[in-house]
């Protein structure tokens, strides 16, 4: 991914969040309100490029979307007689949204004389999509052929709908599952904050009390006692950025069917774990 304008400016505040908090809170006490300013100021770091991600995610959509648009265009072209070549060029002055572009530039180098396999070629290699790529290759072979074009141009439009259709219809259908796992995954958030503000304390207070009451024993006890109370909420941090972390990832393959979809919903789990558990501690 090309770092932009942008992303320099989001890693520029996270920088300065975190110096700041350095040297503000470095030297007190509390570590816990550091930590929180340390996690804000890496979220407003990656921030840019999981939004980046978002939109680049949405415009390959668009961009298959059109693409069926211009097959189903160009098969009803060919289908009156018109050549394939001639129907590209007609069809580049229309507008294609996110494919307009690419469209114009296919055009523009048909009419220059390029071989269509060619200018197909480059088309697919600029756009880069995996749907457009299998279908312009579709296309190329066909024209090379010398078939029923307009047949095939059809089918390549089917197949695409079809495709989009499946893709459609099973996001609907996970749209559930990609609720409940958000909903499960903030209740585990609370059981850890539960069990680190609530039970650990508890269970760390009644094994004082029962060290109290085996005299001697108590001394020995207390190192470890103080070694698991300050250990314990640490791991439940790590449990929790390690679970939003996997978990994005499974959601997003669920759901769009590609792990680099998930690195939105990993994003959106880590930094409400560590926000929401290192906020907590800061606060209460």
């Amino acid at each position: 991914m090309k770092i932009k304008k942008v992303h320099w400016i989001g890693i520029g505040f996270g920088l300065i969040l975190i110096v700041a908090g350095l040297i503000f809170f470095l030297s007190n006490e509390e570590k816990n309100l550091l930590f929180f300013i340390i996690g804000l100021g890496i979220t407003v770091g990656i921030l840019p490029f999981i939004v980046d991600v978002i939109v680049q995610n949405k415009k390959a959509q668009e961009i298959n979307e059109m693409f069926l648009e211009f097959s189903r265009n160009l098969a009803e072209s060919v289908a009156t007689g018109t050549p394939i070549s001639k129907s590209i060029i007609n069809l580049s002055r229309r507008n294609y949204g996110p494919l307009t572009e690419h469209i114009e530039k296919l055009g523009n180098q048909i009419s220059l004389g390029i071989p269509l396999s060619k200018a197909l070629f480059i088309f697919a290699r600029d756009v880069d999509n995996n749907v457009i790529s299998r279908a312009v290759s579709l296309m190329s072979e066909a024209e090379k052929a010398g078939g029923e074009i307009a047949a095939i141009l059809n089918s390549v439009s089917l197949s695409i709908a079809e495709i989009e259709k499946l893709k459609s219809e099973r996001k609907a259908a996970i749209s559930g599952l990609i609720v409940q796992g958000y909903i499960i995954f903030f209740i585990f958030i609370g059981i850890m904050l539960i069990m680190e503000f609530k039970i650990l304390p508890l269970a760390l207070q009644i094994d004082t009390l029962s060290g109290l009451s085996h005299g001697s024993v108590s001394a020995t006890a207390s190192p470890g006692q103080g070694n698991a109370g300050e250990s314990l909420p640490n791991l439940f941090l790590y449990l929790l950025l390690v679970q939003g972390f996997f978990t994005g990832f499974a959601i997003g393959k669920l759901a769009e069917g590609s792990l680099k979809a998930g690195i939105k919903h990993s994003f959106i789990m880590i930094v409400s774990a560590l926000l929401i558990s290192t906020g907590v501690r800061a606060f209460i």
